[in-house]
């Protein structure tokens, strides 16, 4: 704990909230922190992937974009998005787990 330091800022710092931090520190008063105290930092599980019906998941590899996802899979930088609701397309992480929706075939009218 450091001067000016507050459970609610100590988890903005480390994206916890401070019920977990409460429950990772049992008997701490939160109302009377101390310079120096120790505190436990519960680690955040990440998210999930999305889940995936009609498609597969891809991990996200270097140099990867939407785009180049799509083109390679014939699906629409739209339809991952759809498919990927929460994950940002301009930050994508090497290793992050996407969902690829299955490109739907045209019909016989949209062929015309």
């Amino acid at each position: 704990i450091r001067s000016g330091d507050t459970l609610y800022n100590i988890g903005q710092r480390y994206n916890v909230s401070v019920e977990a931090l409460l429950r990772a520190n049992p008997g701490i008063d939160p109302n009377n922190l101390q310079i120096g105290q120790i505190i436990c930092i519960p680690r955040q599980m990440p998210p999930g992937p999305p889940p995936c019906r009609n498609g597969f998941y891809y991990v996200v590899r270097r140099g990867d974009t939407f785009y180049s996802i799509g083109r390679k899979y014939n699906v629409s930088v739209e339809a991952l998005m759809k498919a990927n609701p929460g994950v940002d397309p301009n930050n994508l992480q090497i290793g992050q787990i996407i969902c690829v929706p299955i490109a739907k075939p045209l019909s016989e009218e949209e062929d015309k």
